[in-house]
């Protein structure tokens, strides 16, 4: 389809630097600036030393692996969105240069957490609200599966865990996925990748988010997915 040129993202411009006029903890994410020391079994300590933590309100968020069954097995469906720290590595002295500058990033549908979202209920409730938020498909918390344990995306700055989820779209007409309202949504666009296709993507570095990359892989492993016929990538 077709996209209106007010709708296609071409830069990201920085209108103002609020870093120095900024507190820590103020803001989407909050830095936490900490003196810290370790304790030993013998009583004894470690010299001081400084961290650096990076949270939010709610520190977790899903990832959904939305699949369907095509005529050649499963296919996954990803989402390319701005992401402004990418983009702006342009200006960092990289150790390694990347290969190509970056605007809109490949991944899977994910979403933060919100207060209300407790527990296995509420990480099926989420997935379920950012699955047709964000991809347009409207499906039940209760079809939403879990892809075995969260994980750690930078442990030693984030304090995010990732909590990965799966749910089957096969037969569904999605809708017009209504975002969030933010301007980081403009210029999304949908993939359906088949799953082989994809897994290669994120090893070759065509696709470079670690999440894709960890749910695609579990879902290839789980043979709950893959006993299912038809279900061969």
């Amino acid at each position: 389809m077709d996209r209106a040129p007010s709708d296609i993202v071409t830069g990201i411009e920085i209108v103002d630097d609020l870093t120095a006029r900024s507190r820590c903890d103020e803001g989407f994410l909050h830095v936490r600036r900490l003196l810290c020391r370790n304790r030993h079994a013998d009583g004894s300590a470690s010299r001081d030393y400084h961290v650096d933590v990076v949270d939010r309100p709610i520190p977790d968020a899903v990832a959904v692996l939305i699949w369907r069954r095509g005529p050649q097995g499963i296919e996954v469906l990803t989402r390319k969105t701005l992401r402004p720290a990418a983009h702006l590595r342009v200006g960092l002295p990289l150790p390694v240069p990347d290969r190509r500058p970056y605007l809109l990033l490949e991944e899977l549908v994910a979403g933060v957490l919100e207060p209300e979202d407790r527990g296995e209920p509420g990480l099926r409730r989420r997935a379920a609200e950012e699955t047709l938020e964000e991809a347009g498909y409207r499906v039940h918390a209760d079809d939403v599966s879990l892809l075995g344990g969260s994980f750690f995306l930078a442990p030693g700055i984030l304090s995010e865990k990732i909590h990965p989820t799966a749910v089957e779209v096969t037969g569904l007409s999605p809708e017009t996925p209504r975002g969030d309202g933010s301007p980081l949504e403009e210029g999304a666009t949908l993939r359906w990748w088949p799953i082989s296709e994809l897994l290669t993507a994120c090893r070759t570095g065509e696709v470079e988010d670690a999440k894709t990359e960890i749910c695609v892989s579990r879902f290839l492993a789980d043979e709950g997915f893959m006993a299912t016929p038809g279900a061969a990538a």
